[in-house]
């Protein structure tokens, strides 16, 4: 197809979106799906954390390297190759379960398969992006991002729950699989635009290894930068703890009932499709920061509430404002960054910040497996000092030290926020950094 006749622009990034949006319910499915298989299997929060940790482990390792071939090559491409490597890992599954080979580890080897392949996807979509949505439009277009993302969950738990005894898993992964090839298709078609070269992007070329380290020398250069890291480090610190504890808590608190589960999942993301409609229509703060360190100190409040629920009358309205916020954090903190780094910069860069924001979360499903398994879990089920101190708050019993554990770090991750507004480095980034296309002509002079 000629280049001219493809969806550009709005309607180009619209293709994309909504078919990305189709994958996303099946992955989601999937998601429930296998969780659910999971716990069955191990009955262990630490077990199902180690899924987290086969994902985000090769994600880091990959992180710097996957921002260079971003940066170097079509970015269409690289959005394809984390659909690519979920069909792989798709594909494994469905052939374990036909010969009846399936065990729980096989989920880790899928976790880091894909998180190879993730690797690419965030810093590709958020660098082209920029390319294709004019600046003032970055917080709306992040906010229907944030749709993308949540919007399918309020049905795929629901839908999964009730296709489960129909179809079995097998007929869910099969499903998986064809929306994968759905979502390829959408990038086929399309024309995404090629970032203009820049100066400082022309400087900053060199052996895989030099462009690897220039993202992360860009954000320690530009304290602003650096500081707004520190906030999602922290913060991902918090919430990474905590919410390993969330399925085997309400899994624990129901004597295992699924459509619990499953309805308490659709809540969160009912309240990331009002968050993404909200940010899709407002756009967020004018002062985009205080979207990030307000929206913060909210979500841990309500992660911290969630803690202390014991029935779903509680855990519903929690879920909701959970992630009511949370479009508010992600977009402004996103158009942030599209606003003052360059396009042809954003693969490296993208990719050292999130590896920054997410350095701790190998270890947080670790440790918030270990203190619930091995400390307060065991410790909220007796007669104990703990059970004295904190039984009123979070109740005693299965699940009741999980709880406990959700609050405190719902608590500090609401101090995260706090501590944001303490630093004008961080709370004035946005007056501080200019924008990329303000910037003087011999920094933005075509190679």
């Amino acid at each position: 197809m000629n280049e001219t006749k493809r969806p550009t622009g709005f309607a180009a990034f619209i293709t994309i979106w909504l078919t990305q949006m189709i994958s996303v319910l099946a992955s989601g499915m999937t998601g429930f799906a296998l969780t659910i298989w999971m716990y069955q299997q191990t009955e262990s929060a630490t077990a199902m954390g180690l899924m987290q940790v086969f994902y985000i482990t090769p994600f880091l390792v990959m992180s710097p390297l996957a921002g260079v071939m971003v940066d170097r090559y079509s970015r269409k491409l690289m959005m394809m190759v984390s659909d690519l490597a979920a069909v792989l890992g798709t594909i494994f599954l469905l052939v374990m379960f036909a010969f009846d080979k399936m065990e729980f580890w096989h989920l880790y080897l899928v976790s880091a398969l894909t998180g190879i392949g993730n690797t690419f996807q965030w810093p590709a979509y958020s660098a082209a992006i920029s390319t294709m949505i004019p600046k003032e439009q970055l917080g709306r277009a992040n906010g229907m991002m944030s749709l993308m993302e949540a919007g399918p969950g309020v049905l795929a738990p629901i839908l999964a729950g009730a296709l489960l005894p129909f179809i079995n898993l097998e007929g869910i992964l099969l499903f998986d699989l064809a929306t994968f090839l759905i979502a390829i298709g959408g990038l086929l078609f399309v024309f995404i635009p090629t970032p203009r070269k820049t100066l400082e992007g022309q400087e900053a070329k060199g052996s895989i290894w030099k462009e690897a380290a220039f993202g992360f020398k860009y954000i320690f250069a530009r304290p602003s930068l650096f500081g707004l890291q520190l906030v999602f480090f922290m913060g991902n610190l918090f919430s990474g703890i905590g919410f390993v504890a969330l399925a085997p808590m309400i899994l624990a608190r129901t004597d295992q009932n699924s459509v619990v589960f499953g309805t308490v999942q659709s809540t969160f993301a009912l309240g990331s499709i009002l968050g993404g409609l909200l940010m899709s229509a407002w756009g967020g703060f004018k002062r985009r920061a205080h979207g990030v360190l307000l929206g913060w100190i909210l979500s841990g409040l309500g992660m911290a509430s969630m803690g202390i629920g014991r029935n779903i009358y509680w855990w519903i309205p929690a879920a909701i404002f959970i992630d009511l916020v949370q479009p508010l954090v992600n977009a402004s903190n996103q158009a942030i960054w599209q606003s003052k780094v360059a396009p042809d910069l954003q693969g490296r860069v993208f990719s050292a910040r999130r590896l920054i924001a997410w350095l701790t979360t190998p270890i947080t499903p670790i440790l918030g497996g270990t203190l619930a398994d091995l400390v307060l879990e065991p410790a909220m089920r007796a007669e104990s000092g703990l059970t004295s101190a904190f039984g009123w708050l979070a109740g005693t019993g299965p699940g009741a030290g999980m709880g406990l554990l959700m609050f405190a770090c719902g608590l500090g991750a609401a101090l995260v926020g706090v501590a944001g507004y303490l630093f004008p480095v961080i709370r004035d980034a946005e007056s501080l950094l200019p924008d990329h296309d303000q910037l003087a002509p011999a920094e933005t002079a075509q190679a």
